[in-house]
């Protein structure tokens, strides 16, 4: 994971020519950009692949050759003078840990941000899915403040590390 050093914040349209002028040089280095994802880039030689993900300062890079991502590294230090951070560990809410059994994935930390905000921390765990044919109604008393309920939204993050709930919450933020 790097880190770029200059500061981009406060100015109007800085992310826009930062992420323009990134792309074009990474692209003059060899990178592809991927048409389902404009902030990931790849890049293949022989058997050597090498993929940088980008996400507006922060920089992911992976691939099965460590030579091409260490040239790469100086390559995007000689340009933007990043920072090397290391080994991934955490990125945009997601936790990462390798073992010898392959690469773990976990969003425990935004989970329990979101069961906090919705006032549910602490509460007993309940089982999901629901039991078939269960029978919905809107009898009852009403939520206090209903704005709570609706902000499903933010279950749609969940998604990256939790895929059981991913048709939940792709049917109900529509």
């Amino acid at each position: 994971m790097c880190h770029l050093n200059k500061s981009l914040y406060g100015l109007k349209q800085v992310s826009r020519q930062w992420f323009a002028k990134f792309s074009i040089v990474i692209q003059a280095a060899g990178f592809i950009q991927s048409k389902a994802d404009y902030s990931l880039f790849t890049c293949t030689k022989g058997k050597s692949l090498t993929t940088l993900l980008i996400y507006v300062d922060d920089i992911l890079i992976t691939g099965n050759d460590p030579i091409a991502i260490s040239s790469l590294k100086q390559f995007l230090h000689n340009c933007f003078r990043i920072k090397d951070l290391g080994d991934l560990k955490f990125f945009l809410g997601i936790k990462v840990s390798r073992s010898k059994k392959g690469i773990f994935i976990s969003q425990r930390k935004y989970t329990l941000e979101i069961i906090k905000d919705g006032g549910y921390l602490g509460v007993k765990p309940m089982g999901f899915p629901m039991e078939q044919n269960t029978k919905l109604s809107n009898e009852g008393e009403l939520f206090k403040d209903p704005s709570v309920y609706r902000r499903v939204g933010c279950l749609i993050y969940l998604t990256i590390a939790r895929p059981d709930i991913t048709y939940l919450c792709s049917t109900h933020t529509k």
